[in-house]
């Protein structure tokens, strides 16, 4: 049984933990305000692209662009965006689940190399332990997270892709839904899934310059870039509202564990003391019989 110092030390302990998780759940709480700000305001625009590609696509297009025209189907790069730290709830686990399930049940049954690009320490550090081939990685983009980051990522995975070295790529990634939930989403980033459709309302209500086709594929490499920076705004408002979450459970369960720390050390004390107080009676008692 612990004594009465270990008890007191524990609920020292516990205190100290319980400051800290409040703490960092309020510097979740303002980061995440800012976040759920850039989430939202990024999401019309790459709704708006996607849309406007949609209505300038034709099929001529769709067989001629790299970016559009598919291929069969024999090695898939998996973009995998987790955090580049934890406590924050199952942030990172639903989505190395996600990657693994995706890669060991459906890739690989059916013959598909795949490969993985890493953004963020979590999932980078868990992949690479377990041997996958990893393409590449970039780690420490969420403490200051800028649109040039999502350039230089962007890049590096479409080379791969125009290159041939792989023939689909897919974006697993956290979406923001609220300050509590989180949806894990699979996201298919090239070819670009186009879906034509009937584009003579445009044709009668624009003049096109210098043409159609030219203005389409000036906008593919934009919509490929825009796509990926929301994935990554998306990501990083996921993170804070799963770490402002997870903090405050914490915190949460810190304080009842401190209640329930300090019935027992004054149950304890109480016994000591009744314990204390019996012997001497039962001295005096013994002295009074004696004389």
């Amino acid at each position: 049984m612990a004594t009465l110092r270990d008890i007191k030390r524990r609920i020292k302990g516990v205190q100290n933990t319980q400051q800290i998780t409040k703490a960092m759940k309020m510097v979740a709480a303002a980061k995440l305000r800012r976040a759920q700000d850039n989430v939202i305001n990024s999401r019309p625009y790459a709704k708006k692209i996607i849309e406007i590609l949609n209505s300038l696509a034709s099929e001529t297009d769709r067989a001629n662009n790299p970016f559009i025209s598919t291929r069969e189907v024999k090695s898939v790069l998996v973009v995998v965006v987790t955090a580049d730290r934890g406590l924050c709830g199952a942030f990172n686990t639903n989505l190395i689940k996600e990657t693994t399930r995706l890669i060991e049940d459906e890739l690989k049954p059916n013959g598909i190399e795949a490969v993985l690009y890493c953004v963020g320490k979590k999932g980078y550090d868990h992949f690479r332990k377990r041997g996958y081939n990893i393409l590449g990685s970039t780690i420490g983009i969420f403490n200051s997270l800028k649109y040039e980051q999502a350039k230089n990522i962007s890049n590096d995975i479409i080379k791969g892709f125009l290159a041939g070295e792989f023939d689909k790529i897919v974006v697993v990634f956290n979406e923001f839904k609220s300050v509590v939930q989180q949806k894990v989403v699979r996201e298919q980033y090239l070819p670009v899934p186009i879906s034509v459709t009937d584009n003579s309302s445009i044709e009668g209500s624009y003049i096109f310059e210098p043409n159609q086709k030219d203005i389409f594929e000036h906008l593919l490499p934009k919509h490929l870039l825009a796509q990926l920076w929301r994935m990554l705004l998306e990501s990083n408002a996921s993170e804070f509202g799963a770490r402002m979450t997870a903090m405050e459970n914490a915190t949460t369960n810190a304080k009842e564990l401190i209640r329930t720390l300090k019935i027992t050390y004054n149950k304890q004390r109480q016994a000591s003391i009744t314990k204390e107080i019996l012997e001497i009676v039962s001295g005096a008692n013994a002295l009074k019989d004696k004389s």
